[in-house]
């Protein structure tokens, strides 16, 4: 699959929309989620605990999980909260440790519409993927300043914690609650917004001593309405503010045919 080039900024991408986007794009770069969400009681709460998967799924083969038309799951399963209206609960400091209120005003929600005007070209599905790519790192921008968020790109294990990083599971959830407002102002006419999706093939990671390469991933989801296609909305592959890649699902993070 062929690597194109990055766009930069949004305010940059929305001056230049005929360059490419990060569309379709994977990095060679290894991928990894460092934790999973567990519930267990403790003085009788529930309290939400991230712990290294790698032991349970160390002996497992290859999983695809999620993808489903139900996105109320993953806030469920990490404790996160979805949006309500243009009001989203931000992750951040890995796996949903920190969530921060930010609510997009009407003049954002109106940069918005016209920013995704002015990017597609036609209107068909793959130009509506295109000006979601660019809504989508508006939309980081925006948070970012606000709420101090510079994440950089991919893992750092050192990082849990804290909170102007962001490790895949905040990505995703965050990615899910962007396309959730654009959803919800009618900005997406071709689309529907799916739950989140993990892929792992961590005992292909252990016989090839590579456990990290194929350690769990997650990423948000798009629905195309006419063919049913699953697209990966993947912020995390790159810095906070550029566009994320957007790659059909069974080509993205480990190909299905792997």
């Amino acid at each position: 699959m062929r690597r194109l080039a990055s766009t930069g900024r949004a305010g940059k991408e929305a001056r230049k929309t005929s360059r490419s986007v990060a569309f379709r794009r994977l990095p060679l770069s290894e991928f990894c989620c460092l934790l999973g969400p567990v519930k267990r009681q403790n003085s009788g709460e529930n309290v939400n605990l991230r712990l290294p998967v790698i032991l349970l799924f160390a002996g497992l083969a290859g999983c695809v999980s999620g993808g489903g038309e139900d996105w109320r799951i993953h806030y469920v399963s990490f404790g996160a909260n979805p949006p309500e209206g243009n009001r989203v609960t931000v992750c951040h400091a890995y796996t949903c440790k920190e969530q921060t209120p930010y609510t997009f005003n009407k003049a954002q929600i109106a940069e918005i519409k016209a920013l995704m005007k002015k990017i597609k070209r036609s209107d068909t599905p793959f130009e509506e993927r295109r000006a979601v790519a660019y809504a989508i790192s508006y939309m980081e921008v925006k948070v970012g300043k606000k709420l101090g968020i510079k994440d950089v790109a991919g893992m750092q294990f050192t990082a849990s914690g804290d909170p102007s990083q962001q490790d895949c599971v905040d990505e995703a959830t965050n990615t899910t609650s962007y396309l959730l407002v654009l959803q919800s102002n009618g900005l997406l006419k071709h689309h529907t917004v799916s739950g989140t999706m993990s892929k792992e093939n961590l005992a292909k990671g252990f016989a090839t001593l590579n456990p990290v390469k194929y350690w769990p991933h997650w990423t948000a989801v798009l629905t195309e309405k006419e063919t049913g296609q699953k697209y990966a909305i993947d912020s995390w592959l790159f810095p906070n503010g550029e566009n994320p890649a957007v790659v059909k699902v069974e080509d993205w993070y480990i190909k299905d045919s792997n």
